[in-house]
């Protein structure tokens, strides 16, 4: 009997290729094809599934630790090797390797003294080198230094140092002449970008970030950067967006990046969830210390604010800054010369220093603590972004004199206007600077109305004198007439008669030269009506001629 068929029987040679087929299907992936694509999750998958299989590869331990490391699971990798170390015949260099480990932990003692047994090599130089830094010893840090070579290992480790220590343009310098040497080094061009970043260049940071991403579109750092770049160029919004792509990305292979996430979607929601997460992440991210402190000082909780800096060694400027502003709240609050006297240390040193000067003078000023977003996962340094003027409030009284003599009112009021709570646009310090920013930026006016919308108060009679005092010191001479009115017919003195009295004059001789409405000269006239002063006849009376001259009604 002939059986149906709907295909035609395979040939022998079709049969061949079939089974080679599916033996090509059945084939395991090599371990080098992973590492080579940076899937450190897929590597350590497959040396997982050959380990439980029970056909380990060769130095099966010592790439399940390679992997994890680069996977930032440093605890995984530090057992492993401490594994690998307690095995007979283990090589010297894993205490390196630990020592590496154990850094990344934020261990300083324990790499210090793991690195020590391992064999003197170039990394072990650049380990020291690096520890030196965190340890602060200077010496030992030339030490290390004059060790380095002129290999591309040693080149990138001095200039993460540099960028550590704030030195942004020599890391930039660094990282650009390895480029020349060799344009494979795309990765140098993160770097760059967010040695950029911090200089404050975000346009051209973004710009350098955007062409790494066309190369490698997964990287956590350059994602993150391109996020926090949105956030100084746009807002916290734009910058969350960008950062949800990062999100994606991170739940899939790099587990590092999850505490990087976590923390700067709150920084980029204003600090929505500050206590929840910048809590648990204190001794793993330098700026959720910052941060932390700068939402106790917001919320006005000193103490926990103190709390946090008072065992803290600053070693960059914004760390100095945030301790000094501490110290001169908790001196104003308490009446304490001591805490005030830290407070102006700190200032003084940031203030003494060549590339951070200018900045400092703007931090007093524009009423500026800012947040701190984590930049980078490997080098990470604190920048300032979002305005808390809160925290300078009580600075201003103890440091009026430099305010005034390093103020840019521009900024400053711009600054200002940042401020959203009401408590503080409420508060008479804000108000009166604020007031100062506008009559300096020739809007009188807009300082006038802050004094209409006050309630009559001590207060209100005080920015009632600034305003009188500084528009007569600006030319502005129709609104210190307003001031100086009201003020002397709260308290008829001498004093407040001889500011009114040059300000209608000044006035009037504004209106002669057409640089005020002659419609004013009524309004000035009733003014001097409103005094007792003798002299009052003598200059209405010319007031009212020029006026009858010009045809030009003031009864």
């Amino acid at each position: 009997m002939i059986l149906s068929r709907s295909k035609p029987a395979e040939s022998r040679d079709e049969q061949a290729m079939s089974r080679s087929r599916s033996t090509k299907k059945k084939e395991l992936p090599k371990l080098e094809d992973f590492l080579q694509k940076r899937d450190y999750v897929g590597a350590l998958t497959l040396l997982e599934f050959m380990d439980g299989s029970g056909k380990p590869i060769d130095a099966q331990d010592e790439w399940i630790a390679y992997c994890a490391f680069h996977l930032g699971d440093y605890r995984r990798a530090l057992q492993t090797y401490k594994k690998l170390l307690a095995s007979e015949g283990s090589s010297e260099r894993i205490w390196l390797y630990l020592a590496c480990c154990c850094f990344f932990l934020g261990m300083y003692e324990e790499a210090d003294a793991a690195a020590q047994k391992g064999p003197q090599c170039a990394l072990k130089n650049r380990l020291l080198f690096h520890l030196a830094h965190k340890f602060g010893d200077d010496k030992r840090l030339m030490t290390y230094h004059q060790q380095l070579q002129d290999i591309m290992e040693d080149k990138m480790s001095l200039a993460s140092i540099h960028y550590m220590r704030s030195h942004y343009q020599e890391a930039i310098d660094t990282y650009k002449r390895i480029v020349l040497e060799d344009t494979n080094m795309v990765a140098l061009n993160a770097y760059i970008a967010l040695c950029y970043y911090k200089l404050d260049y975000y346009d051209v940071s973004q710009e350098i970030i955007n062409v790494y991403l066309m190369s490698f579109p997964d990287s956590a750092i350059a994602l993150n950067l391109k996020a926090c770049n949105h956030f100084r160029l746009y807002n916290g919004k734009a910058a969350e967006q960008e950062l949800m792509t990062l999100k994606e990305k991170a739940s899939l292979s790099f587990e590092f990046a999850q505490d990087l996430i976590k923390h700067n979607l709150v920084v980029f929601r204003d600090g929505e969830g500050a206590l929840q997460v910048w809590s648990k992440l204190l001794d793993v991210i330098p700026e959720a210390r910052l941060n932390l402190v700068i939402f106790f000082l917001r919320q006005n909780d000193l103490d926990e604010a103190f709390k946090l800096v008072k065992d803290m060694e600053p070693s960059t400027p914004p760390e100095y800054i945030l301790k000094g502003v501490v110290n001169a709240c908790i001196g104003q609050e308490q009446d304490s010369s001591d805490h005030l006297k830290l407070a102006q240390q700190y200032f003084q040193l940031v203030g003494g220093s060549a590339s951070e000067c200018g900045q400092s003078a703007v931090v007093v000023v524009g009423g500026g603590v800012r947040w701190c977003c984590w930049c980078c996962c490997w080098c990470s340094c604190p920048c300032l972004c979002s305005s808390c003027p809160s925290c300078l409030r009580k600075l201003w009284h103890t440091k009026r004199e430099s305010v005034c003599v390093c103020v840019k009112w521009h900024e400053a009021e711009e600054t200002f206007l940042l401020v959203q709570s009401e408590a503080y646009k409420s508060d008479y310090t804000y108000l009166s600077w604020l007031a100062r920013c506008y009559i300096m930026n020739k809007k009188p006016r807009l300082a006038w109305e802050l004094y209409l919308r006050m309630e009559t108060s001590a207060d209100s009679y005080l920015l009632l004198q600034l305003i009188a005092h500084d528009c007569y010191r600006m030319g502005a001479f129709y609104y210190s007439a307003k001031a100086f009115d009201v003020l002397e017919r709260l308290d008829p003195s001498p004093e407040y008669w001889e500011g009114k009295r040059g300000a209608c004059v000044g006035v009037f001789q504004q209106i002669i030269a057409g640089h005020e409405p002659k419609e004013g000269l009524r309004e000035i006239l009733a003014m001097l009506r409103n005094s007792n002063n003798p002299q009052v006849d003598q200059i209405s009376r010319v007031m009212r001629k020029w006026a009858k001259d010009k045809r030009i009604p003031v009864m």
